[in-house]
């Protein structure tokens, strides 16, 4: 068993420490709790919240939350932030690898983090999928086995 909320705090808490600069409000839902493997759960919380962070970095006012939601008998946990956001005419790309949806000059970064994301999370037997709007941020979605 592993405390996602405690994965997420240690994650917030490094990029905050690498841009002490930033205010970003962020929220964390207290005792999500799921089985799998430690190492790599914190690797999607890690690229999850770093994604939120690096697309909140122009946003006054930033906010990133980390939760759960119950979804019949399974727990659905959540990242969602006010950032840039994407159009979901092209959802389709965001777990490719090497798959960019903002230029580079834009927002850095390599175009793995959220093909890692979804092989980690297919790998505990779930499923990871976003919601978004341009402008308004984006929600990153994921089930566990």
């Amino acid at each position: 068993e592993i405390d996602l909320s405690e994965a997420a705090r240690e994650a917030l808490a490094e990029l905050r420490e690498g841009s002490p600069e930033r205010r970003v409000d962020a929220v964390i839902e207290p005792d999500c709790r799921a089985e799998g493997d430690a190492r790599l759960l914190r690797v999607v919380l890690t690229n999850l919240l770093g994604n939120a962070w690096k697309f909140t970095a122009k946003k006054p006012g930033a906010r990133i939350e980390f939760g759960r939601r119950v979804d019949g008998e399974k727990d659905v946990f959540f990242v969602r932030d006010n950032g840039a956001g994407f159009d979901m005419r092209y959802s389709d790309k965001l777990f490719g690898t090497f798959q960019r949806l903002h230029a580079e000059d834009e927002f850095a970064g390599t175009g793995i983090g959220l093909a890692t994301v979804q092989r980690v999370v297919e790998r505990h037997g779930g499923k990871v999928w976003a919601e978004s709007e341009v402008g308004e941020g984006a929600t990153f979605f994921f089930t566990l086995g």
